[in-house]
């Protein structure tokens, strides 16, 4: 098949640092060439991917130095491009949340839009509603539950590739791991009361975003005093491997409902068992008692620390491979490709159909 990938501009393809649709666009489209598919990229120019790169930026926003830039403007342009050539693909798959839909709904049933956020916000389900004929992708059940009658076409859940990390299975050390983003929702000060609880080290390796500094400042960075705490900042891809393989746990204690948490399947990747908070994604994604244990309170997370010996972290792999491969991704978004174009019949002229 000829499968085009709309990533957004924000992070490079895959980030560089922190991020999660970019990195997930990235593992699909490598994915999917590996497999014997033609695919075209279009992200910013500081992509590293397997697929035909389309640049439409010279570089992702977040890393940007210039002081003055337009989101919007960047994404419109990159839209426009897709649309001059949409006729040379047989699937276009959109991770730009819902900006296109105004723009390619007389091809919308040959579309896929994968929607990667949260979804229960007030202005949703009118643009739902308005545009009704694109497939949608979640990336979890849970987060379906919002827009429950919203043209759902599949829930395919995030992969990585199998060699991105290795597992440890005796790890050098016996702290805790947070990874990912400092945010109220994402609750690193439940992580930080965990670790005190338990007496265990607490590493924390996480960004810190503009918008969530009062909260750094505030609430977070007050607890970093104690000297069961670490707080190491922001980490990519090269250094997660022997973060979170020499943990004993992950703990993720959100406070929100995740659409999937890519940190739980990064963990499990390396053989590390994770403990989370009953939400969101959270049950599709862990195996309670196999790749780590579902909590619903601070006792039983703290309870939960000490069973971590019980858990072999060679199942824990085996699980992320039979479950959550970027081949297992890619197979599952090729079905649903297959069954679109063949609905779909021959692809039809844009310009034409209007």
């Amino acid at each position: 098949m000829k499968i085009a990938q709309i990533a957004p501009l924000y992070e490079a393809v895959p980030p560089k640092l922190y991020g999660g649709t970019e990195r997930i666009v990235a593992h699909l489209s490598d994915a999917l060439v590996d497999l014997g598919h033609d695919v075209t990229l279009f992200s910013s120019a500081d992509a590293h991917s397997r697929a035909t790169l389309v640049p439409m930026r010279d570089q992702a926003f977040r890393l940007d130095p210039s002081p003055l830039k337009s989101d919007y403007a960047a994404h419109l342009s990159m839209l426009h491009e897709v649309r001059r050539r949409a006729d040379e693909f047989d699937i276009l798959h959109f991770h730009v949340d819902l900006i296109h839909f105004p723009l390619f709904e007389a091809i919308a049933p040959r579309t896929v839009t994968t929607l990667h956020g949260r979804l229960d916000l007030k202005d949703l389900p009118e643009v739902y509603r308005r545009w009704p004929d694109y497939p949608l992708v979640s990336i979890s059940d849970s987060q379906r539950l919002p827009l429950a009658g919203a043209n759902w076409a599949a829930t395919v859940h995030h992969g990585l590739a199998e060699d991105l990390f290795q597992p440890t299975i005796a790890p050098r050390d016996g702290y805790l791991a947070f990874l990912g983003r400092i945010s109220p929702e994402k609750r690193p000060d439940r992580a930080i009361e965990i670790a005190r609880r338990s007496g265990r080290r607490l590493r924390i390796a996480a960004k810190v975003d503009a918008a969530d500094q009062i909260y750094f400042k505030e609430t977070i960075e007050p607890l970093l005093s104690d000297p069961l705490v670490e707080f190491i900042g922001e980490i990519g891809d090269g250094a997660k491997a022997e973060f979170l393989g020499n943990a004993a746990g992950l703990v993720f204690p959100i406070d929100w409902p995740e659409p999937f948490g890519l940190v739980m399947i990064e963990a499990m990747a390396c053989g590390t068992p994770v403990i989370a908070w009953n939400c969101g994604s959270v049950p599709e994604v862990i195996d309670h008692g196999v790749s780590g244990f579902i909590v619903r309170s601070m006792e039983e997370a703290v309870e939960a620390v000490e069973r971590l010996p019980e858990l072999d972290r060679g199942e824990i792999r085996r699980s992320f491979e039979r479950r959550f491969s970027s081949r297992v991704m890619a197979e599952r978004y090729l079905e649903l490709y297959g069954r679109l174009a063949g609905d779909g019949g021959v692809p039809t002229t844009l310009l034409a159909a209007e």
